[in-house]
């Protein structure tokens, strides 16, 4: 016969997808207070990806746990952002973010496009209010930059949030190495015929950490370039 605390255990030895969580932000959701939850796994290897103790870890926290600990931050934080790794290769992924979102809490998803199908139900659901599209590099240097195959996804994924009515950005990180400016204006020009307008940030790669690929110093050397269009304003973040 199972005893209560038997039970418990049972239901808190079920696959713990997250890696860690960041309680409290107020720079991962425009103008709102979030925490942060990050998923073990990622189906890319991007060479300058600074989270390699993600993307080849396990997850240590069960839905259980950030449950218990959503219930303490109502009305305390306005969103919970769902990070990673890649958060929407997990399979209970949807069922969760609509959990949360029954919560009453904003939800944030930061995701690399490779999921168009999770992406759409989670749309339609209406489970989601942001996204933040990684965009990583134009096919000629997609697969070297992100070690995949996976331009095709990603360019659904953008359709999929240019046609609906949620707010979403685009952003690109950008390690000097990897990326010039010649590459950012193919993929500005990328976004402008695919019909994206408004804002689109471009991350510094942050030196000093460890990444999945040794990569030298990356300069900061297109900040003094005049990136933005008539369509598409260029902004910098971090670095």
């Amino acid at each position: 016969m199972n005893t209560n605390n038997e039970l418990i255990l049972q239901k808190e030895s079920v696959a713990r997808p997250i890696n860690s969580l960041t309680p409290f932000t107020l720079l991962d959701y425009p103008h709102k207070s979030a925490c942060i939850l990050w998923f073990a796994g990622c189906n890319m290897r991007c060479l300058y990806c600074y989270n390699p103790e993600i993307v080849f870890g396990k997850g240590i926290i069960s839905f259980e746990e950030i449950n218990r600990f959503l219930k303490k931050r109502i009305n305390l934080l306005d969103a919970v952002v769902f990070s990673g790794g890649e958060c929407l290769l997990h399979k209970k992924c949807i069922s969760f973010i609509s959990q949360v979102k029954k919560m009453g809490f904003l939800i944030k998803i930061d995701t690399n496009g490779s999921q168009p199908e999770v992406l759409k139900e989670l749309i339609e659901k209406e489970s989601i209010d942001y996204v933040a599209l990684d965009f990583k590099a134009t096919p000629s240097k997609f697969e070297k930059i992100t070690q995949s195959k996976l331009f095709s996804p990603f360019e659904k994924s953008l359709n999929i949030l240019l046609q609906s009515k949620i707010s979403f950005e685009v952003r690109t990180t950008v390690h000097s190495e990897l990326l010039n400016k010649k590459d950012i204006e193919q993929m500005i020009l990328y976004l402008e015929k695919a019909g994206y307008t408004g804002n689109y940030y471009i991350q510094h790669f942050t030196n000093g950490v460890p990444t999945i690929e040794k990569l030298g110093h990356s300069f900061k050397t297109l900040e003094n370039e005049n990136l933005s269009t008539e369509k598409i304003k260029v902004q910098f973040r971090g670095g």
